[in-house]
């Protein structure tokens, strides 16, 4: 009874014990892993908010690209300059210009509305596709905060949108528009002015009004986190991302705003806003000067953490209850003396030292290999005492197992992988062994050799029956060990002298799966008796015209030479081919590293160069060396993309030299280059998406309007001055070109002035 009581306190404290410990273990874990969610919650939650704000960025540049190109067009429209700087035009010109206006509207639909102002005669034009519509002057306006910011242009940068709100219908319009005048209008204002004059007063201003509604699509609130975005922009405003209202700040979100966000690199932390603590993602200021901000209420981002926290302190709670109750009830059981267990572990070492089966292994791999031989006819006692039952002086054949792909199960499997080769054994045994008397040796690192004692005379004239065992043996090992083999099986053979002969035959004819590919089956003596006959040369002619396809810088054509010289060799004994396979290598290696050299790659970005003794396929060398071509074929035409950027450059900086010459043309840049005309003209468009013919004519153009408004010189001398033959050829290409003759640029240049 003492001693009852005795072993059930040792278990009972062996048992609490370990509860405890796996209950500490747990909350320990708990609290670990608590933290790092909360860090990765909140990495995902900034990742999620940081592209929607980038996008928005990208969103609102692209805008402004397209706003800056309508005010430019509009500039340009001889429409529309009446109503920018004539005084008084007609009704017609009028009636024109606002149809104009309202295509452009009408063609693009996030536009919501189109002033033209007219300092001269203070009057709005204005398309807009609700609201105002016509011309109105100052008083008329509804929208008055225009006239603020047109009086405060120069506090506002070029074509850097700015948001505001503006209303519909002013309050003095009829009932039914005053009823509407509520309704205020959210836009991204895009303002272009010319103010070119000695007091830098406006002479006419175009006013494009890109409805927010249409760019807060991605902006207002994130469905991924539930953030709320804002707008920091260049005039240091924060704006609420939906309603482009000033937001109200403390003086401590104040402060957090201009210390931790403004003009800052793009971040996130965690900090109180609106009284609600909260995660503040942010931007850095993009090409505008904006800066974009989201903010996430902090439970939403550790939601997650929070509940799996909990759950997890729940878990540690019940494990400590059912631990105790468990060391409570088990106790009582678990009695028996600590000796006897230590009594059967000794007796299950015991019987592990005396297993016969390591030895048996060890003697059929020395047979096998030749090291031991047996007297012909004879079975030698101590064989069957070890319980190896093959017949050596029958009629047997061997099939040879190899593991595909040896090195990478290896690296995944370790020390596990020798189990993986046992059940090979089973599976073969079992599948061959109602058929053959199956002997299984585990022969090398990668290879399993099956001894098959031959029961069916058929066997010596048909090999049907074997090759559909060993299909069978491929495809359990797949199916059940996930493993691909390759089998090779020989000749039947009848005296224990050729054993080892007949492994070696095997050997060699399975180093042919680099040419068949994992997977396959190999009949050794068809193989062996097929190459035995063909004596291979090696192509030399070939591999000096694919080396010299390969310098010249034709990879694909190089790749492709060289996958049918290697899988030329396919039908030659193996033992030759190695050495012909490490020639060809080495030769293509050289070549590379040769062009490594002479094209300045840099030595770290050239791939790894493959070893044959390192793939077991040529299918794995092919593709080795095809990514290597690659990498070779990627650098050479990025070398010669920069030798062309190099090109333009220099004939961009010979037309600036030479465009005031009339005879310039691209014959001469062509000369001067030693360079087909042909070829520059093609690879100057290729590169700039224009012709070197307009690119001097343009610039020729811009002169003569830079001479025309800067001086007083003569029409014809402006026009020899920039490289024009004739002043009827300049009148021709200027108005081509601007619409207008060169005397009436000149007059409505003095006229603005």
């Amino acid at each position: 009874m003492s001693n009852f009581k005795k072993h059930h306190k040792l278990h009972s404290k062996l048992l609490i014990s370990i509860t405890l410990c796996i209950t500490l273990t747990l909350l320990v874990s708990t609290t670990v892993y608590y933290f790092y969610y909360i860090r990765v919650e909140k990495e995902q939650a900034f990742e999620a908010n940081h592209s929607s704000l980038a996008l928005r960025s990208r969103e609102v540049i692209n805008m402004t690209s397209i706003a800056q190109s309508l005010a430019f067009q509009m500039y340009r429209s001889s429409t529309l300059s009446k109503l920018l700087y004539y005084p008084k035009p007609n009704v017609y010109d009028e009636t024109a210009a606002m149809s104009e206006l309202n295509n452009y509207l009408n063609s693009m639909p996030y536009i919501e509305s189109i002033y033209v102002y007219n300092p001269k005669s203070d009057t709005f034009y204005i398309a807009s596709s609700r609201g105002q519509n016509g011309l109105f002057s100052k008083k008329e306006l509804a929208d008055t905060d225009i006239i603020r910011v047109l009086d405060h242009y120069q506090d506002y940068k070029p074509f850097t949108p700015i948001p505001r709100t503006y209303p519909l219908l002013s309050a003095s319009d009829s009932v039914a528009g005053a009823d509407q005048a509520s309704t205020d209008i959210t836009a991204y204002t895009y303002l272009c002015y010319d103010a070119i004059n000695s007091n830098e007063a406006m002479n006419s201003a175009v006013i494009v009004n890109v409805s927010a509604t249409w760019m807060n699509k991605e902006m207002a609130t994130n469905p991924t986190s539930g953030g709320t975005a804002y707008i920091l922009d260049d005039q240091g405003r924060l704006l609420s991302g939906a309603t482009l209202a000033d937001e109200s700040l403390n003086e401590k979100e104040q402060l957090w705003l201009h210390t931790r966000v403004k003009k800052q690199e793009t971040g996130y932390f965690v900090e109180d806003f609106h009284g609600k603590r909260s995660l503040i993602s942010y931007t850095s200021q993009d090409g505008l000067g904006w800066q974009y901000i989201s903010v996430t209420p902090y439970e939403s981002v550790i939601k997650m953490a929070s509940v799996i926290r909990n759950a997890m302190l729940l878990i540690a709670v019940v494990i400590a209850l059912a631990g105790f109750v468990a060391s409570w009830l088990l106790s009582r059981m678990l009695y028996t003396p600590i000796g006897q267990i230590v009594v059967h572990m000794n007796s299950l070492e015991s019987e592990k030292r005396n297993s016969m089966y390591t030895i048996r292994q060890n003697i059929l791999r020395n047979i096998i290999r030749g090291v031991h031989l047996l007297p012909a006819g004879e079975e030698p006692e101590r064989l069957r005492e070890l319980g190896i039952t093959f017949q050596f002086d029958k009629d047997y054949r061997l099939v040879l197992l190899r593991i595909d792909e040896y090195a990478r199960w290896q690296s995944e499997r370790g020390p596990d992988l020798l189990p993986y080769k046992f059940a090979m054994m089973n599976i073969a045994s079992e599948i061959c062994g109602q058929t053959y008397q199956v002997e299984a040796v585990d022969i090398d690192e990668d290879s399993v050799l099956l001894m098959l004692n031959i029961l069916d005379p058929a066997e010596h004239t048909d090999t049907v029956l074997l090759e559909t065992l060993l299909r069978q043996i491929r495809e359990a090992c797949l199916e059940y060990l996930k493993l691909s083999i390759s089998l090779t099986y020989s000749a039947i053979a009848s005296q224990s002298e050729r054993l080892h002969l007949l492994y070696r035959q095997v050997q060699e004819a399975s180093m042919h799966r680099f040419f068949q590919g994992h997977g396959c089956i190999i009949d050794a003596q068809n193989t062996i008796e097929a190459h035995a006959q063909n004596a291979y040369v090696y192509a030399s002619e070939k591999e000096k015209k694919l080396l010299d396809t390969l310098l010249s810088g034709h990879t694909e054509d190089a790749h492709g030479m060289f996958k049918d010289l290697l899988m030329h060799m396919e039908k030659y004994s193996f033992s030759v081919v190695q050495v012909a396979i490490s020639r060809l290598m080495m030769s293509v290696n050289h070549a590379i590293q040769h062009m490594s050299e002479r094209n300045g790659f840099a030595p770290e970005s050239i791939p790894e160069l493959p070893s044959a003794y390192q793939l077991e396929t040529a299918q794995e060398l092919i593709e080795q060396y095809q990514l290597v071509f690659d990498h070779v074929r990627s650098s050479l035409l990025e070398k010669r993309n920069t030798k062309q950027e190099r090109l333009v450059r220099q004939i961009n900086e010979r037309i600036e030299q030479a465009y005031a010459d009339p005879d310039f043309c691209l014959n001469q840049i062509a000369e001067e280059l030693d360079m087909s005309p042909i070829y520059v003209s093609r690879l100057y468009k290729q590169q700039t998406m224009s012709t070197i013919v307009d690119v001097i004519q343009q610039l020729r153009i811009r002169k003569a309007c830079e001479l025309l408004e800067q001086t007083d010189w003569s029409v014809a001398d402006v026009a020899e001055q920039t490289g024009f033959a004739s002043s009827s050829y300049f009148h021709r290409m200027f108005k081509r070109s601007l619409g207008v003759t060169p005397t009436d640029f000149r007059r409505s240049k003095a006229n603005a002035q």
